[in-house]
């Protein structure tokens, strides 16, 4: 018998292998969020999600490969915040960032995957290089790619860099005041900062 034969004999029934990736895809956000990239282990997010580790292997592969596929999972919202972003006057462009920003980690939904992707890629290059490959091919390409300047892809950068440095000190560090001020509050200051950034002098 063939590997390839024996291992579509040993394989799950296919609804039953989606239930076991979503199981294991959901540990893994809450793994790398509770602990970060390098205290989090494959034997870890087994645990967790109630299987052996030579599933999560199965599934996913190595620690980064699994890691990548929860942060392409958790950054799907990301992604319709990019099409938000988008839709509509430039001249607008700044406020509908940093609110749509913003809602993402305000919702405890997906504030926990959000956490479990900035605190792995602050604490691990590889993490941090996975970030890095998704911000910039799927976001900030994308926006940059609506600005008419020549330094479009620079504007796109500085405006991530301003939402994502508040982001972190509010719902990461959580440095008091701006931890506990009112999140509307936030966006009117922040909007035109990030509105300048991406269309200003």
């Amino acid at each position: 018998m063939s590997d390839a034969i024996a291992r579509r004999r040993g394989r799950p029934p296919r609804t039953e292998s989606a239930d076991t990736r979503d199981r294991i895809l959901t540990a893994a956000r809450e793994e790398f969020s509770e602990r970060g990239y390098d205290k989090t282990s494959v034997r870890g997010i087994a645990k967790a999600a109630g299987v052996d580790s030579a599933l999560v292997h199965h599934y996913f592969g190595t620690k980064e490969q699994v890691f990548e596929a929860a942060v392409e999972v958790a950054f799907a919202p990301a992604l319709k915040v990019r099409d938000a972003v988008l839709e509509g006057p430039l001249d607008c462009v700044g406020e509908r960032m940093t609110r749509t920003l913003f809602g993402l980690w305000e919702n405890p939904v997906t504030r926990t995957p959000l956490l479990a992707i900035v605190r792995s890629a602050v604490n691990n290059e590889t993490a941090a290089a996975v970030f890095r490959r998704l911000v910039s091919a799927q976001l900030l390409r994308r926006i940059a790619g609506e600005l008419d300047a020549p330094d479009a892809e620079l504007r796109a950068e500085l405006a991530a860099a301003q939402l994502v440095g508040i982001a972190m000190l509010r719902y990461v560090i959580k440095v008091e005041p701006l931890a506990s001020a009112d999140v509307e509050q936030i966006i009117a200051r922040v909007a035109p900062v990030v509105q300048g950034h991406l269309t200003g002098p």
